[in-house]
């Protein structure tokens, strides 16, 4: 029979979920790195039992861990860690040095604000790990300040992908709330040369060469809060979601607006619809229905809290513009907690699961493609991160 393994990266540790393809019953494992923030964890599509996970603190800095019995132990790949006196850690696993522009061959020091004020390029965590399909060995980082890492030896090593930060616009990206991150990256499984990237608040940015040469992919965002709302650069993009089956098509949640991309990114179109708030951080895509989406609407920029103090996640079986409710299991009245950006993932059983964690600590899931929900644990610390795991 079919299992499920649930990762959920918290804010002081990491836990492993559990259960058989019934998903009625789960166990807990955990807390891993117990104290720490855990912003990421995810499993490689390539061998089941490879796990990364994204652990710091501010007092140690970053380390990457890695588990290869799935879940059970960890290892950091370079043992231990070290922090030289401008805050960079190092070690083995933890080598994340920016490298130079290959249009300059100098390294980028600066970036300018829309005020014009220049800030340093620093280093602070790792946002998001993203295991390759094919080799269990290689996986890729996105940090902040903001830049794409990858490790080809499991971890031990990291080298820059150097044409992003390079591309001629990284002078001007500026940071979102949460920070300069890069948070999102998605590989093609069609074409393993195409990646596409988000960063807060700098947009979408897609690679056709294995990350040589990027270009920006946001044509048709608008925002309001820019000098120009049209910006080639500097949107606040929350979240991006692709079907495995196709990878042309993207969802967006960015800061305001729900958008669609069916020509790999080149240009958008908002499907936000009847949703009640267009605000939000996370959007998911149904593992069998690459026309079925999920998203979890907040009140707004200023108040990350459910609408009304009722906790609702919003599918649409059309690719967008039309939406409906769905609340059977969840909490409906003085609930006031966040779902995160990387806060929901969905499982590949039949009957498709669909998974998302609180800032308040509850992961709730849905065994029938979000019709009824209940929690699977309860009084986690906040829940950074979710990813699903389906095991044969």
């Amino acid at each position: 029979m079919s299992k499920v393994r649930v990762l959920v990266g918290t804010h002081k540790g990491a836990f492993v979920l559990t259960s058989d393809g019934k998903r009625k019953e789960w166990q807990v494992s955990g807390p891993y790195f117990a104290g720490w923030e855990v912003y990421h964890m995810k499993g490689s599509p390539a061998d089941p039992d490879r796990i990364y996970a994204s652990q710091s603190s501010g007092w140690s800095g970053q380390v990457i861990q890695r588990s290869s019995d799935g879940g059970k132990t960890w290892a950091a790949p370079g043992g231990g860690v070290t922090t030289d006196p401008s805050g960079m850690p190092h070690g083995e696993s933890n080598k994340f040095v920016y490298d130079a522009s290959p249009q300059t061959g100098k390294p980028l020091t600066t970036h300018q604000w829309y005020d014009g004020t220049q800030h340093p390029w620093e280093f602070k965590r790792v946002w998001h790990l993203e295991p390759s399909l094919a080799d269990p060995d290689t996986v890729y980082a996105g940090v902040e300040d903001a830049a794409l890492f990858r490790s080809i030896d499991g971890a031990h090593t990291w080298r820059e992908l150097p044409g992003l930060r390079g591309h001629g616009t990284g002078p001007k990206w500026q940071p979102g709330a949460g920070g300069m991150c890069l948070h999102t990256i998605i590989l093609d499984p069609a074409d393993p040369e195409r990646i596409f990237i988000a960063i807060s608040a700098a947009g979408a940015f897609r690679t056709n060469d294995g990350g040589k040469t990027w270009q920006p992919i946001n044509r048709g965002l608008k925002s309001q809060y820019l000098p120009n709302p049209e910006a080639e650069v500097g949107h606040c993009v929350h979240h991006i979601s692709m079907h495995r089956l196709r990878p042309g098509v993207l969802f967006m949640q960015k800061h305001w607006d729900v958008m669609r991309s069916d020509d790999a990114g080149d240009s958008w179109q908002e499907v936000s619809g009847n949703l009640p708030t267009d605000f939000g951080f996370t959007i998911d895509v149904h593992a069998h229905e690459p026309e079925t989406l999920y998203v979890v609407p907040i009140k707004s920029d200023a108040e990350h809290y459910p609408l009304d103090g009722k906790l609702r996640v919003y599918r649409s079986r059309t690719g967008g513009n039309e939406w409906e409710e769905l609340t059977r299991g969840l909490p409906q009245r003085d609930c006031y907690v966040n779902v995160l950006r990387d806060a929901m993932a969905v499982d590949a059983l039949d009957s498709c699961g669909v998974y998302f964690g609180t800032t308040g600590g509850q992961v709730y899931a849905s065994a029938d493609a979000g019709d009824n929900w209940a929690p699977i644990v309860r009084d986690l610390p906040a829940v950074l991160s979710v990813e699903v795991q389906t095991l044969q």
